[in-house]
């Protein structure tokens, strides 16, 4: 099916240009969001007489876009979800979670506007691509623990496997030292023991 785009389409074209699509992907998305219009002499036509204005319109949005950008990005948000000790959670970080976080940030954004690329489902830090505009992007990081103090050690660069790590050293060389001081009191029981054995 042929459309005329109404805006910037990626990995498909720029507003105005005539292109080929599945007739799926033109029925359930391009045309119900209004992003293209069948190519027919009458759509072409319309949008020739309405480019103008279009392009203004288009304009006008990424200038906006282009001020929020400046300052969302880089942004960081803390997210507070149960995870196992290994650091995997239970369940997932989903662009609808990611849309409430912003939000609470107050930043207004859609889940529709939220890339994540592949699924988050472990603790740490994560970059996401917030699409504001076609040809406007901006990148916040994601602080994915399972409390406000761990997300304070992640943010200094302490990942969740370190922490455990550390902890366990911790409570084993703790362990070896209560050992050892028993260890040395039976040395020193025998030893009183054999002093007086020997009175």
């Amino acid at each position: 099916m042929d459309v005329i785009l109404l805006e910037r389409v990626a990995k498909l074209g720029q507003m105005g240009d005539v292109v080929s699509v599945k007739q799926g992907y033109a029925r359930n998305f391009l045309l119900p969001q209004e992003k293209a219009l069948r190519a027919s002499a009458a759509n072409i036509a319309a949008f020739e007489a309405r480019k103008a204005q279009l392009e203004a319109q288009n304009l006008e949005t990424k200038k906006e876009a282009d001020a929020l950008a400046a300052k969302l990005n880089g942004t960081k948000f803390v997210v507070i979800r149960s995870a196992s000790d290994s650091g995997a959670l239970y369940g997932s970080v989903s662009p609808r979670d990611i849309e409430e976080v912003v939000s609470e940030g107050g930043f207004t954004i859609s889940r529709k506007q939220v890339i994540i690329g592949h699924p988050i489902k472990e603790l740490g830090l994560r970059d996401v691509t917030i699409q504001l505009h076609p040809e406007v992007a901006a990148t916040v990081t994601l602080n994915i623990a399972r409390s406000a103090e761990e997300a304070e050690l992640q943010a200094e660069g302490k990942s969740i496997q370190e922490l455990a790590a550390e902890e366990e050293a911790q409570a084993e060389f703790e362990i070896s030292e209560l050992f050892d001081e028993i260890g040395s009191a039976a040395d020193d029981n025998d030893r009183d023991d054999a002093a007086s054995d020997d009175a």
